[in-house]
């Protein structure tokens, strides 16, 4: 009647978890009575700051997939500069020809990098395993800088004034996580 598993039912039973708020309604609206009167203060703070820490995680975690993911722009946007007789016009990366063999390929591989690691970001959001959670930040960070200090040597400002702007997205994102 409430939707979810006879597993997070065993937990919740065991003690070994907790239902989420929205369980929490429904099972006080099941048996006429009030979400306090299920549970004690200190279980209802708990609960909601579980609560609250996941859809914050799931939150960032899309904000880190969908920004890895949008550099995948560079290849359509003309934030590259080539130049062209005497001036210097905006190409995409797909449209970057007068460009040094080894550089493209390098930027090639930095934006295939990013835009990879965002779609796994954003396939494995759910994902539960030790290592993904503790590290996906730092590879993406570290895609990031690399990416950005790519196209500052290399001498594409506004591919590295984008790719520096999402960087500083995340930076805010996870100092306001602590």
């Amino acid at each position: 009647m409430l939707y979810v598993s006879r597993t997070a039912i065993s937990k919740w039973e065991s003690g070994r978890g907790y239902p989420n708020i929205e369980s929490l309604k429904a099972i006080a609206a099941f048996f006429n009575v009030t979400v306090d009167e299920l549970l004690t203060g200190d279980e209802v703070l708990t609960i909601a700051e579980d609560d609250g820490k996941k859809k914050e995680m799931y939150l960032r975690t899309l904000v880190f997939g969908l920004l890895d993911l949008s550099v995948c722009l560079f290849l359509f946007l003309p934030l590259f500069g080539q130049q062209e007789g005497k001036t210097v016009v905006s190409v995409s990366l797909l449209a970057l020809t007068q460009t040094a063999e080894y550089l493209r390929i390098a930027y090639f591989a930095a934006t295939v990098a990013l835009s990879l690691f965002g779609v796994l970001t954003l396939v494995l959001q759910n994902c539960s395993q030790s290592f993904w959670l503790q590290h996906q930040n730092r590879i993406s960070l570290a895609l990031h800088i690399m990416a950005v200090l790519l196209f500052i040597v290399s001498s594409q400002p506004y591919a590295a004034a984008m790719l520096f702007l999402f960087l500083l997205i995340k930076v805010f994102l996870l100092i306001k996580k602590v």
